[in-house]
C-alpha cells in the first residue's frame, strides 16, 4: 500500500482537536497521515475549561475557540461538524455515519469525552429522559447560553455538585447576580481534591462572595418553578437548577464494536485499546491512576498518540500524568496535588499546614523523602506555584519548611512575581510546559500580546490559570524592549 495513513478521529472537543494539532505539527503536509476528524457539536473546538469564565461573563465565546475558520482547509483536515456517528465496524475498517456515510480509516481514534451524570433525584428528568424544564446540565457551550438565556438577575438558583465543576459554575452565576445555593452530599467541598479543613475554608471564602452551601444533604425531589426538597425537610427554592455532579466517559461506541471497557475505554501505554487499530484518549479513556475530566492528561496523551501515528517516535508511550488541579473562579485560587488526604500523625510522612480561615487562606503541604508528595494550596497563588514547581521536577524541598508554605523558596511563575526575577526555565504554562525562556523566543520571533504568545507556544490555553501571568509577561517584554 502507498500514500498517507487515513486516521479519523471521533471527536473534536478538546482532546481530538489537541491530537490533530499535534499530528500537523508532525505532519505539516499530510505527506504520512491523511485525517478526517469529526465533531458532534456544531460549533469549532472550543476550551472546556474556560467555560466557567464564559458563564461569569469574564471571556466571550469566541475567546475560547480553539481554532480559527480556517483552520481546517490550511492543514488538510477534513473536518466534519454537526456529525454524529451511528457505529463502528471493526472489521470492514469503517466508521458509519447517522446519515449513512461509511468512512474508511487505517487507524481511528476515540476522543469522545464524557456525558453529565445526573443524580437519581425525582424530577430532574422529564419523560423522554431528557432534563426537565428549569433543569440544565453544565458541560458544553450550548449548555452555557441555555444557563444564560434562562438567568434573571437576583432569582434564586440552586446548583447541584460542589465539585470543582459545580463551584465554577456557582462562582460564575453568583457574579451575574443570581442568589446561588450550592446542595452537596459530602460534608465539605471539593472533597477529592480538599480534605476538611481546606474544604471548610473554601466555603467561608465563598460565603463571602454570597454563595449559600447545603453540605452532607441530598435532594430529594425537584418541583418545576419552586425548588428542591431536601432529604433533611429542607427546601432550597430555585427558578433554575444547574446540574454538575460529575461526568461519566463516553463509551458507547467503543462498548457496541466490542472494545473492551471497564469505567472508560481501556488502554494501554501506546494508548491502544482492545483493537490494535483503534485507540482512545482524553476522558472517555482509561488509563490506570490518571483521572479523568482533566486536561493535561488528555494533551500529554496526543502528544504520544501523535508521535506513534506519523511516526515520528515509534517509542513513545504515555506513562501517566501526575495532575495538579486548579479551581478557576474569580477572586478565589485553589490548587491541589498528589496526596492531599494524608493525615498529620501518618508517621512515614512530613504533613505542615497553615490555617487563616478568616482571610480565606490555607496551606497544607506533604512531604516523603524530602520530596513534595501532595498539597493543597487555597488563597496563596505564590505558594501554589513554588510548592507545584517542587513537585513537577521532584525537587529535594528546602531547609526553610515555612518560606515553602509562603512561596518565598524559588522565584515562581505566579502573577505577583515580577517577570524579570523569573529564571528562562521558569514554568509559566504547566498545561502546555511552556517556560519563560519559549515566550521570550516566541517574542523575539514576532509574537506579541497575549494571543500572539499563545498562538506561538500555547501558553494561556489550557486551564487558562496562567493568563495573568503571561500577560504581564508581554507588558515587560514591551517596556524593556
Amino acid at each position: 500500500m502507498t500514500g498517507p495513513r487515513k486516521v479519523v478521529i471521533i471527536g473534536y472537543g478538546m482532546a481530538g482537536a489537541r491530537l490533530a494539532d499535534e499530528i500537523r505539527r508532525r505532519d505539516r503536509d499530510a505527506e504520512r497521515v491523511e485525517l478526517t476528524v469529526l465533531g458532534e457539536e456544531p460549533h469549532r473546538a472550543y476550551n472546556r475549561v474556560l467555560l466557567s469564565s464564559v458563564l461569569a461573563g469574564s471571556l466571550r465565546t469566541d475567546a475560547v475557540t480553539l481554532h480559527r475558520a480556517d483552520w481546517a482547509a490550511g492543514h488538510s483536515v477534513d473536518l466534519r461538524l454537526d456529525t454524529s456517528v451511528h457505529r463502528i465496524d471493526r472489521e470492514r475498517r469503517e466508521v458509519l455515519l447517522d446519515g449513512g456515510e461509511a468512512v474508511g480509516y487505517d487507524a481511528l481514534v476515540l476522543a469522545t469525552g464524557s456525558r453529565p451524570l445526573i443524580p437519581p433525584t425525582d424530577g430532574l428528568l422529564a419523560e423522554d429522559g431528557t432534563p426537565a424544564p428549569g433543569v440544565l446540565t453544565f458541560r458544553t457551550l450550548d449548555d452555557c447560553e441555555r444557563i444564560l438565556a434562562g438567568l434573571r438577575p437576583g432569582a434564586p438558583v440552586a446548583v447541584l455538585g460542589g465539585g470543582l465543576l459545580g463551584l465554577e459554575a456557582a462562582r460564575g452565576l453568583a457574579g451575574r447576580g443570581s442568589r446561588v445555593t450550592v446542595v452537596h452530599p459530602v460534608g465539605h467541598l471539593m472533597e477529592r481534591q480538599l480534605d476538611p479543613a481546606g474544604g471548610g475554608v473554601l466555603a467561608r471564602r465563598l460565603g463571602e462572595l454570597g454563595i449559600e452551601f447545603k453540605l452532607n444533604t441530598k435532594a430529594m425531589r425537584y418541583l418545576p418553578g419552586d425548588g428542591l426538597k431536601l432529604d433533611d425537610g429542607g427546601h432550597v427554592p430555585a427558578e433554575l437548577v444547574v446540574v454538575s455532579a460529575g461526568v461519566r466517559p463516553e463509551t458507547a461506541l467503543a462498548s457496541t464494536a466490542g472494545i473492551d471497557v471497564d469505567g472508560g475505554i481501556v488502554v494501554d501505554t501506546a494508548l491502544r485499546t482492545s483493537d490494535s487499530r483503534v485507540h482512545a484518549i482524553g476522558d472517555c479513556a482509561r488509563f490506570p491512576g490518571t483521572p479523568a475530566g482533566l486536561v493535561q492528561p488528555a494533551w500529554e496523551q496526543a502528544a504520544v498518540l501523535a508521535d506513534l501515528l506519523t511516526g515520528t517516535d515509534v517509542s513513545a508511550r504515555y506513562r501517566g500524568t501526575p495532575v495538579v488541579t486548579r479551581l478557576k473562579a474569580r477572586d478565589v485560587d485553589v490548587a491541589s496535588l498528589g496526596e492531599v488526604h494524608t493525615a498529620a500523625d501518618d508517621p512515614e510522612a512530613e504533613v505542615l499546614c497553615l490555617t487563616d480561615p478568616t482571610r480565606g487562606h490555607y496551606v497544607k503541604l506533604v512531604i516523603r523523602d524530602e520530596r513534595v508528595a501532595g498539597a493543597i494550596v487555597l488563597g496563596a497563588p505564590d505558594a501554589a506555584a513554588s510548592v507545584t514547581q517542587f513537585y513537577d521536577r521532584g525537587m529535594p524541598v528546602p531547609a526553610d519548611r515555612l518560606a515553602l508554605l509562603l512561596g518565598r523558596s524559588l522565584p515562581m511563575a505566579s502573577a505577583s512575581a515580577s517577570p524579570a526575577d523569573l529564571p528562562a526555565s521558569a514554568v509559566i504554562c504547566r498545561c502546555n510546559s511552556v517556560s519563560k525562556g519559549q515566550l521570550v523566543n516566541a517574542w523575539l520571533q514576532g509574537a506579541r500580546g497575549v494571543s500572539g504568545l499563545a498562538e506561538a507556544t500555547r501558553a494561556s490555553t489550557g486551564c487558562g490559570g496562567c493568563r495573568d501571568v503571561v500577560d504581564g509577561l508581554a507588558s515587560w517584554l514591551v517596556n524593556t524592549a
